[in-house]
């Protein structure tokens, strides 16, 4: 009889190269897991109390309130504003450069308007007082003034007070 051929069954065993790479992919596995529930933790922790502080509220109102006004826009007058004022002595020339500070889109508003925001300027500055304009509080109080009157000339047209602020950007009076 021929000899009957074993039929046993070897096993090869993995080179231990192979076991080792299986242990650090599970080991790493594992660690970036465990990083990424303590980031989760962390994270979850700070959102819910910054959440929940009076602080954030607050912020988040001014936040809201700055969306609704928009940034602060500046229109400058394409020209000086040159007039003469009737002095005690004698008649003094007055220049004045200014610039209106407006929120959001009103600047596109105050642009179109121009004409008619120069005319109540000048309105304004030719009824000025030479002695009150030789005088800081003479010069707050007719920048107020031209503030009041710009604001009632564009209320009727625009249906808002267009213009926050008058600023002086030059001031020169001989």
């Amino acid at each position: 009889m021929p000899e009957e051929a074993s039929l046993e069954l070897t096993t090869q065993n993995p080179p231990k190269s192979i076991n080792k790479m299986v242990i650090f992919l599970v080991v790493g596995v594992l660690l970036l897991a465990g990083i990424a529930v303590a980031v989760l933790f962390f994270i979850g922790d700070n959102a819910k109390a910054t959440a929940n502080s009076p602080a954030t509220d607050i912020g988040a109102a001014t936040v809201v309130s700055d969306v609704v006004k928009g940034k602060a826009n500046y229109v400058g007058m394409p020209r000086p504003f040159l007039f003469n004022l009737a002095g005690a002595n004698r008649s003094r020339l007055v220049e004045i450069k200014v610039q209106l500070m407006v929120r959001g889109d009103d600047g596109v508003t105050a642009k179109m308007h121009i004409p008619l925001i120069e005319h109540a300027l000048l309105n304004t500055f030719s009824a000025a007082d030479v002695q009150k304009l030789s005088t800081q509080a003479g010069k707050d109080e007719l920048r107020q003034l031209a503030l009041l009157n710009v604001q009632n000339t564009l209320q009727p047209i625009t249906g808002q007070k267009v213009v926050e602020k008058v600023l002086f950007t030059g001031f020169v009076m001989q």
